[in-house]
Parts: structure tokens; C-alpha cells; sequence
């Protein structure tokens, strides 16, 4: 596979972190500042795997949208998606899996099942982790 190259940067979202999984992040502009914990524990702040979904599942819905405009459909206002990233062992290696559980009230299935396939081939989360990762979409 090769990797596109970008012709003109959009955004840059820039993060300064520190301790790790039980450290904290925050960006440059002071929008985000948060506290991290490692998964399962008690600590006091969110972890990778919970970003990762927040972010996957609101680009997802972004791609939606887009999709929804392509298709001359409108996107419906309750529109949801319920990310679930798992941090896994096999064979003594880390990896992740997810799984996005996409509602589209008042859509006809097979319309929302073509939306949400048009939908991840736009998303730049679903196109970084294809072939990376294993990912099942499924509406609910």
C-alpha cells in the first residue's frame, strides 16, 4: 500500500504529553489539558484508547455528513456514533481493535449501511487504521 502524500495541510493538532499512560497531555492552544490514567484503573484521567474513540467516532460523523451531502440525503440530527477501541495482548504484543456502532434514526438500513460504507472510506481515521487494525462498523 502506499502512503498518500498531503498537498495542503488543513490543521495540525499539537499535544505536548508527559508520564505517559498516567501522565497528562495538553495542546498548544490550551484548549485541551487532561489528566491520564492507565486503562481499568482508578486514576484520575481518561486514557489512549478513550481519545482515540472520541476522535474516530466524531471525524466518523463528519464523513457521514459529507456522505449524507453526496447521496443528497440529510443526516439525521441524532445521529450517533458509540466507539469501543480495544487495547489487546497476543502473543505477548499489544494491539487495538474497534468497533463503531453507528445510529441513524429514521433511515432506511440499507441506505444507512451505504452511508456509513461511503462514510469510511472518507473518514482519515478509517483510512489510517485500514489494513492496521481490525474494525467492524455496525448500525445499531
Amino acid at each position: 500500500m502506499m502512503i498518500t502524500t498531503i498537498d495542503k495541510v488543513v490543521y495540525t493538532g499539537k499535544t505536548h504529553t508527559t508520564g505517559g499512560r498516567n501522565g497528562e497531555s495538553h495542546s498548544s492552544d490550551g484548549r485541551l489539558e487532561i489528566k491520564l490514567s492507565a486503562p481499568g484503573s482508578s486514576g484520575p484521567g481518561t486514557n489512549p484508547e478513550q481519545l482515540l474513540g472520541a476522535g474516530w467516532s466524531a471525524c466518523f460523523i463528519g464523513a457521514m455528513g459529507k456522505a449524507a451531502a453526496e447521496l443528497n440525503l440529510t443526516l439525521p440530527k441524532e445521529t450517533a456514533v458509540d466507539a469501543e477501541i480495544d487495547l489487546g495482548l497476543t502473543d505477548n504484543a499489544y494491539f487495538l481493535q474497534a468497533r463503531l456502532n453507528v445510529s441513524l434514526p429514521g433511515l432506511d438500513p440499507q441506505v444507512a449501511k451505504q452511508l456509513t460504507e461511503k462514510a469510511h472510506q472518507i473518514c482519515p481515521y478509517s483510512k489510517a487504521t485500514r489494513g492496521n487494525i481490525a474494525v467492524t462498523i455496525q448500525l445499531i
